[in-house]
Formats: C-alpha cells, structure tokens, sequence
C-alpha cells in the first residue's frame, strides 16, 4: 500500500523546486497522489478494510487542504499540477 523509496524519489525528483526539495506543496501532493492510487487499489480488493479506508479519507483532506494552499498562493502553480497529475477538480 505504501510507495517505494524509489518512486518517491523519483516525484521530488519529478516535482520538486530544487534538488532534494521534499516540502513544497507540490511535491507533498504528487506524494500523497500516489499514496492514495495505491490505496484505492488495495480497497477495490478488500472492501470491507476500513481502517484503511479512514486513513484514505484522510490522506484526501490532507491533500485538498494543501491544494487549497497552493491555489491561494500561486494559481498557475496549482493549474499546472493538477494537469501533471490528473487531478480533477
């Protein structure tokens, strides 16, 4: 259910600022982006999990709030990687 070391190095990598730039939003998105496609993923298979599906819940707040930051401080920053990850909204 959880990424990779490798996968999350690749989005900093892919998302970040800078080299080694872990806490900008949108590098804490595309983190939490995949964390949620994987646990999507485990809930399809085990629907009656739901321990797991409050941590997603709140993995997805988690992820508006700091998409509402985001969109607030800088909106073309927010336009491009809701693009970049396929977020709708």
């Amino acid at each position: 259910m959880s990424i990779t070391a490798e996968r999350k190095q690749e989005l900093i990598q892919e998302h970040g600022q800078k080299e080694g730039d872990t806490g900008s939003p949108e590098v804490q998105v595309a983190i939490l982006t995949e964390r949620i496609r994987n646990l999507t993923d485990h809930l399809g298979d085990h629907r009656k999990d739901h321990h797991s599906r409050r941590g997603l819940l709140i993995m997805v707040g988690q992820r508006r709030r700091l998409l509402d930051y985001l969109k607030s401080k800088d909106e073309s920053r927010y336009a491009s990687l809701i693009e970049n990850l396929g977020i709708r909204r």
